[in-house]
């Protein structure tokens, strides 16, 4: 038997009495989004014997105990807020995980937790320790007449935390207070092992719902909190919390681990992963939107049963696999497998602690690190130097340093295991600026320069924070990212302001500011606070504060290590490293899977953070005076871990939590930091191995100085290249007389410059230097149609050709997109495929016949077309939509369009670019590019291994979609006068990726996302094409090489024209007509498999279009299709109905039967002419509403039943429900018959019908369409029949922007959002064989224009309310494709275009028929191991409603923003011009 969650919570809650049943079903609707379906077993004959072996069937008792307190200063906490209205986490938990026991033994038992446990503050009198409770809680149960105490499983959870007022006391206090939390927790543990026999106990640590650190507390004396604490001062960092929840964690593990509590058969205590809560949770919206919760009693009641539904999936989980939970996401219900039906122990888990499995020996640290200083000049210069780039070392007087806990030395010399002491700061130790003892027993850089000035002052010594005076000028904070180092900076210069001994005017300085570490740890949670761009800004503004405000002085910016090689020693098992806590520190770095998109973000991040850290440096910004310097020590940018002997990873150099530095460690780093300081830039270590042997320099006699870019004769390399381009060219004057042949068409001669494509046009990305600015289009420097400044500095085509024609217009300027005035002719629009070609020349007519600049019939116009990337990139999608014979179709309308309606033009088709020769700058991993981002941009040629089939398909793709335009143009089909061509520039066909001296690709040439040119990149491609349009047609080149030195090339006083096949003396092929009239509304569909499945499925998830032998539909009069022959008004023409109609053929008619008819010829069920005798299962009426949807789902059902030529129950049907606009057009009239309520339960009666009567079905329901621009379609035409007083005036009557019409459009959504939440609710998800969903194509329906920008008529009925068959074929088409799109990227408009390609084929992968299910929002079996994959059904009503949600860093910013802009349009502006229906 299947359950419920919810309603069975609602009726186990309602029988208590406590509360009004729709208060409690109000509070605990969150409980519904629990999809709880696990097989009801059959309750045992005898409980099992073994605690090992208990199912929950066996369990007779939940009960909980704890005391959920909170910390004096810790802020206003969960409990306090629910005060005696709400229930607390105790009690939520004991109810739910009583449900969830009741589906396996409904006769289960809880045993609330003690009258004020809840909500006890620690001052509160009424609070009582857990061991009391615990005693009161037996107590309990022995008296329950309805239990056998001694015999009955109990299920009993122990809510425990640990909470201390600070966490900044000294560690051996701290260790104290681990010990006296555990005693006490050891004192109730004990209590229950000995007094309650038959128990399986959950241990959970609910610190983080109690205070934000970790703590001291006793819980013998909760009513006095002062007692007993740790009475420090200071404030605490995230470091510090960590480590002592680990800690906490690490004692109460090894408690588990010892078996004190497992010596028994039937007791157990396990621990389970600590609870996580957040500050608010989300709740569904009536419109399927998230919204935020009423109250915050409701918010918090809802939270801990979200808390509990994980603490019971972790009790399904092995002692090992079990993962921390809390409300960031809705959780599926798990249930015990029929391998392991029972609750998981330690015994059952076959858990091995890691102290019995460690078998490895870590020898001691050293515990001298002295270094011996073989330098014999170490005298200061003769007089004190007044430019850093004269500065010896003994010239350096004050030291300092800024950074985290790295430079704080967390850890740096505590003894190995000791985790708890690497809170410890020993700040003395430091490799940059510690200064205990001297060089001969520790290495740090102050040391070292005290042998060399040793009245070096500012070095920090023995151990405390920042603000301790031992600390002195070591400013770094532990746990600080790069956005806190601005106010060390300011700590730092105030202290050396304030220090008597220092002379700030005077005193050489030497700071090392060493950061990043913690933000690499944390970017992936967010990657745009987190991101290079800020990185390197926050740098900037501490940097600009030194040199500001510090004169005399030189500054180390050690640029942050190679981070990710952390990972081998949280992966190696040859160590005793504290896994949890390493995952824990760093997430970021340790969590990711080898390989995966979010590694190789991380390490994308990393090298930019080196990267824009060299470019920052190398700007020259702090070299603008001779006494302050910052130079870039890069020692640690390629570090590797150390390793061992044996070429394991050696922990020798980590400090106990293995993630900070030993002491052995900071020694190796301030002698390779000392070396990189001697070392000229561009000759400077970068790859310094920690485990090899450092020699320390010395300072040469030639060179005796801290090197900086002066001393060491390096030059920065150029900020601000130039990118202009000379032209050589005599002869720039144009023809005289005007030229009358495109073929004899000088440069001069252009007039008019436009482009048409994809981003490689509209600019995307040319001069951005980070990938957060990959949205902006720098469209006045685009190759083909820019034209920012001039020739000089930037090289275009347009820059080019107004060399020779000053007036020359149409080319696009600044940044903007297609729609800005400044874009002008460049229409291209980034995302583009060629199917978007169409509207795009469409728009470029348009705006050159308005622009009074233009004159269209005179002035000649050069127009530069290149598409196809982003096809070829989709090709392996689906090969059959983006074939080479829809490629060119679509092409050949494109330049049909312009061929027919722009005179005097040169088009420059520009042949598919070599997207393949792009790969190499992705599979190079030395290369600083964005590889996550490979799916996003081009999957199907940047992913995937070598030879792949789908790099197979693109290379052929790429070569017939080359041949197939050259068959176009060669056709001689746009050489039919003399004031027009078009020309094939084929230079991209092969193309050749750029590389270094040092063997890699240069991505220089490249924007930041190494798939878009860069302007440098963009200036080479301006530069062939120019050329290769001089180039006559048979010699133009065929190939690419952005490195080239490309000179432009002048026209000649034997050639001075544009080439073209006429003055190249080339002869074309015989010429084809251009305009084929479309002779009817058919479409075309070749997919490569349209067979059924192999079985017959029992499965709707598993249902091929081919499966499918009936056919029915329910609907109105568009159903019936009235008006599918415009004129006639009065027939049904059910035979051309969108979904029903099977007249004639899909070549000629396009229809839902004539689409599946290509799958299964042996179709049954569809309507052919227009009587009532052949309308088959189609029984639609006109004029129906939805209250008369019931009655047709009732006759449909017994035509079928009735029907010999259909087997009821074995035959697959597909139904096809729309209604809606009849109650729309009537709702003013009879607002309580039409409401929205009436609407949807009408809808739900009908579906109830189908889903208790018919077998085997789909129900595809068609979201109701935005009804409101039939106003723009009434208004437009005088030739329309429609009357706004007898067929829609609840629509049509209201005036413009008034109250009536405002709630009509209402409505009209409402409709929409109500039934999309009845279509997810999961009433119809029980049955195997039955799935509907929402079809959305009409949710936001664009009305079609003509060329006038009018409503286009041709698509609906003479009453302009219904659709003619040109209307009804789209609908048909957009049905079909909705159904093969996944539930959530549906196409939620129709954009009402003729393409006779644009029907979509089933995915080879998943060739199904898409339901809730098999787009991922539904488990496909009770498989629990998978679980996680589920999708609550809220989920897919955002889904639905926002439409297809883009999504990571910077693949989330980039297609986020950019697909906002440009998503709709390019989609939906095909082939025609459209507008919001």
């Amino acid at each position: 038997m299947k359950l419920l969650l919810g309603l069975l919570f609602l009726q186990l809650l309602s029988s208590e009495g406590n509360a009004d049943n729709l208060e409690e079903q109000e509070k605990l609707k969150a409980l519904r989004s629990f999809q709880f379906s696990c097989e009801q077993a059959m309750l045992p004959e005898t409980p099992s014997s073994s605690v090992h072996a208990l199912r929950p069937a066996d369990i007779k008792t939940v009960t909980a105990i704890g005391s959920l307190q909170r910390t004096p200063g810790s802020g206003v906490h969960h409990e306090d807020l629910l005060q005696s209205t709400g229930k607390s986490l105790l009690e939520v938990s004991v109810e739910t995980l009583a449900v969830l026991i009741s589906s396996f033994n409904p006769s289960v038992l809880h045993q609330s937790p003690l009258p004020g446990t809840k909500g006890a503050t620690p001052d509160s009198r009424q609070a009582i320790d857990l061991l009391h409770q615990a005693e009161e809680i037996v107590k309990l149960m022995k008296e329950n007449q309805m239990m056998d105490f001694q015999n009955d499983w109990k299920l009993i959870t122990v809510f425990f935390s640990a909470e201390t007022p600070c966490s900044s006391c000294a560690s051996t206090r701290l260790k104290n207070c681990i010990l006296h939390n555990l005693e006490q927790l050891k004192t109730v543990l004990d209590f229950l092992y000995t007094k309650v026999p038959k128990a399986f106990v959950n241990l959970v640590d609910s610190t983080e719902l109690t205070t934000f650190s970790p703590a001291c507390q006793d819980y013998n004396n909760v009513s006095n909190p002062s007692r007993n604490q740790c009475n420090c001062v200071g404030e605490h960092s995230i470091l510090d919390d960590n480590i002592l929840r680990w800690s906490y964690q690490d004692a109460w593990e090894k408690l588990m681990e010892s078996e004190r509590f497992n010596q028994k058969d039937d007791f157990t205590v396990v621990l389970q992963p600590s609870l996580q809560g957040r500050n608010l949770l989300l709740r569904r919206g009536r419109d399927g939107f998230i919204t935020t919760s009423k109250t915050q009693v409701e918010t918090l009641e809802e939270e801990y049963i979200f808390m509990a539904v994980g603490l019971w999936n972790n009790m399904m989980e092995p002692v090992g696999q079990k993962q921390p939970y809390g409300v960031t996401k809705m959780l599926q219900v798990q249930c015990p497998s029929q391998e392991n039906p029972y609750l998981f122990t330690y015994r059952n888990s076959n858990y091995s602690s890691a102290l019995e499995t460690s078998n490895t020996k870590e020898t001691p640290q050293e515990r001298s690190y002295g270094t011996n200083i073989p330098c014999f000049d170490r005298g200061p210069s003769d007089t004190v130097p007044v430019s850093v780039h004269n500065l010896k070392p003994a010239d350096i007087r004050v030291i300092g340093a800024l950074g985290d806990s790295l430079t704080a030395g967390n850890g740096a010399a505590s003894k190995p295991h000791d985790v708890l002491d690497v809170l410890t700061q020993y700040r003395g130790v430091s490799w940059s600026v510690g200064g205990n003892e001297n060089i001969s027993t520790v290495t740090t850089l102050a040391n070292i320069l005290r042998e060399f000035n040793p009245s070096l002052i500012g070095y920090s010594l023995g151990t405390g924070k920042e603000t301790t005076d031992n600390a002195a000028l070591n400013q770094a904070v532990a746990g600080d990212l790069a956005e806190d180092v601005p106010a060390q900076v300011r700590r730092l210069v105030d202290r050396m302001k304030n220090d008597t001994r220092i002379n700030l005017q005077t005193d050489w300085k030497l700071i090392t500011l060493f950061i990043g570490g913690n933000d690499l740890c944390k970017f992936c949670n967010n990657p745009v606070q987190y991101s290079p761009e800020n990185y390197t800004y926050n740098l900037q503004i501490a940097l600009d504060i030194l040199h500001r405000e510090v004169p005399r002085a030189f500054v180390n910016l050690v640029t942050v290590l190679s981070i990710a090689s952390l990972r081998e020693l949280h992966a190696s098992e040859n160590n005793t490293c504290p896994k949890l806590l390493m995952r824990i520190l760093c997430p970021c770095v340790i969590k990711p899977e080898d390989n995966s998109s979010e590694f190789k973000k991380l390490v994308y991040f990393n090298r930019r953070y080196q990267e824009r850290t060299r470019q920052l440096v190398e700007s020259g910004r702090y070299d603008t005076t001779d006494d302050f310097t910052v130079v870039m020590q890069p020692f640690l940018m390629n570090v590797n871990m150390p390793k061992t002997q044996e070429g394991l990873p050696d922990s020798s150099y980590f400090a106990p939590d293995c993630f900070h530095f030993s002491q052995k460690a900071h020694s190796q780093a301030a002698r390779a930091l000392w070396n990189n300081m001697l070392e000229p830039l561009g000759e400077k270590t970068d790859d310094q191995q920690i485990e090899d042997e450092i020699v320390l320099k010395c300072p040469s006699e030639a060179e005796p100085f801290l090197r900086t870019y002066k001393n060491s004769n390096y030059t920065y390399p150029n900020q601000t290249p130039n990118y202009g381009s000379q032209l050589l060219c005599e002869d720039r004057s144009p023809s005289s007389p005007p030229a009358t042949s495109v073929h004899s068409l000088k440069p001069a001669d252009v007039k008019i410059i436009a482009a048409l494509g994809d981003s490689l046009t509209a600019g995307t990305g040319i001069a951005s230097d980070n990938l957060l600015d990959l949205d902006t289009e720098y469209r006045g420097l685009s190759w083909s149609v820019g034209g920012d400044a001039s020739l000089e500095n930037v090289t275009t085509l347009p820059n080019i050709f107004r060399e020779f024609n000053v007036t020359i217009v149409g080319y696009s300027i600044g940044t903007g997109s297609e729609n800005d005035s400044n874009a002008f002719l460049n229409q291209a629009v980034p995302g583009a495929q060629a199917e978007h070609l169409p509207a795009q020349a469409r728009n470029l007519l348009r705006l050159m016949k308005t622009d009074p600049r233009i004159d269209l019939s005179a002035d000649w116009k050069l127009i530069t077309v290149n598409i196809g990337s982003n096809d070829l990139c989709n090709y392996c999608k689906d090969p059959d939509h983006y074939s080479a014979v829809n490629f060119i179709r679509r092409i050949q309308e494109t330049l049909d369009i312009l061929h027919k309606q722009v005179p005097k033009a040169l088009v420059s088709l520009v042949e598919v670019i070599d997207v393949l020769s792009l790969r190499q700058l992705f599979v190079d991993t030395q290369v600083q590019c964005p590889t996550y981002m490979a799916d996003y941009l081009c999957s199907c040629v940047l992913t995937g291994e070598e030879n792949s089939t789908n790099l197979t398909m693109v290379r052929e793709a790429t070569r017939a979609y080359q041949l197939g335009i050259q068959r176009l143009v060669e056709s001689g089909r746009y050489d039919t006068h003399e004031n027009f061509t078009v020309v094939i520039q084929p230079f991209l066909q092969n193309l050749k990726i750029p590389f270094g001296q040092d063997g890699h690709p240069d991505v220089s040439y490249f924007s930041p996302d190494c798939f878009h040119p860069s302007q440098k990149g963009h200036s080479q491609l301006a530069k062939a094409l120019w050329n290769a349009m001089l180039q006559p047609v048979d010699q133009k080149a065929d190939s690419f090489d952005f490195m080239a030195d490309i000179v432009l090339d002048c026209p000649t006083q034997n050639k001075p024209f544009l080439g073209t096949y006429k003055n190249s003396n080339y002869t074309h092929p015989p010429v084809e007509p251009t305009n084929e009239p479309i002779e009817n509304w058919g479409s075309n569909l070749s997919c490569s498999e349209q067979a059924p499945s192999s079985r017959v499925p029992t499965s709707v998830h598993e249902l091929q279009p081919a499966d499918i032998k009936v056919i029915g539909a329910l609907g109105d009069s568009l159903t019936t299709a009235v008006g599918a022959k415009t004129t006639d008004l009065q027939t049904d023409w059910r035979g051309l109905s969108w979904s029903m109609g099977g007249d004639g053929t899909l070549e000629t008619q396009a229809t839902l039967p004539n689409i599946l008819k290509k799958f299964n010829p042996n179709l049954f069920g569809f309507s052919t002419g227009s009587s009532k005798e052949t309308a088959g299962f189609n029984v639609a009426e006109r004029g129906a509403t939805a209250r008369n949807m019931s009655a047709q789902a009732h006759e449909l059902v017994e035509l079928m039943r009735s029907s010999s030529k259909i087997n009821f129950k074995e035959d697959w049907k597909l139904i096809t429900v729309l209604v809606g606009g009849n109650d729309l057009c009537q709702y003013c009239l009879d607002k309580e018959t039409y409401s929205v309520q009436k609407y949807v339960k009408h809808l739900q009666n009908t579906l109830d019908i189908f889903y208790k009567e018919l077998p085997r079905v789909f129900v595809n329901m068609v979201e109701i369409l935005e009804i409101s621009g039939l106003r723009q379609i009434a208004a437009s035409s005088s030739e329309c029949a429609l009357t706004s007083k007898n067929v829609c005036p609840c629509f049509l009557n209201p005036e413009e922007n008034s109250d009536e019409l405002q709630e009509i459009k209402r409505v009209n959504r409402d409709f929409q959002a109500e039934a999309l939440q009845l279509i997810n609710s999961g009433r119809y998800e029980e049955r195997e064989d039955f799935a509907v969903v929402m079809q959305p194509f009409f949710r936001n329906t664009l009305l079609p224009l003509d060329s006038n920008d009018k409503p286009d008529l041709s698509f609906f009925a003479a009453d302009c309310f219904h659709f003619s068959v040109r209307g009804y074929a789209e609908m048909a088409m957009a049905l079909w494709n909705n159904m093969l799109e996944p539930v959530g990227e549906k196409q939620t408009y129709n954009s009402f275009t003729h393409d006779r390609s644009k029907l979509k084929c089933p995915n080879p992968e998943k060739p199904f028929f898409s339901t809730l299910r098999n787009s991922g929002f539904r488990n496909s079996d009770l498989n629990l191991e998978k679980t996680e994959l589920s999708v609550p059904y809220w989920a897919v009503i955002v889904a639905a409603v926002a439409g297809v949600l883009a999504g990571s860093l910077l693949i989330w910013l980039v297609s986020g923003r950019r697909a906002k802009r440009h998503q709709l349009e390019t989609d939906t502006e095909k082939n025609i011009k459209t507008t919001s229906l």
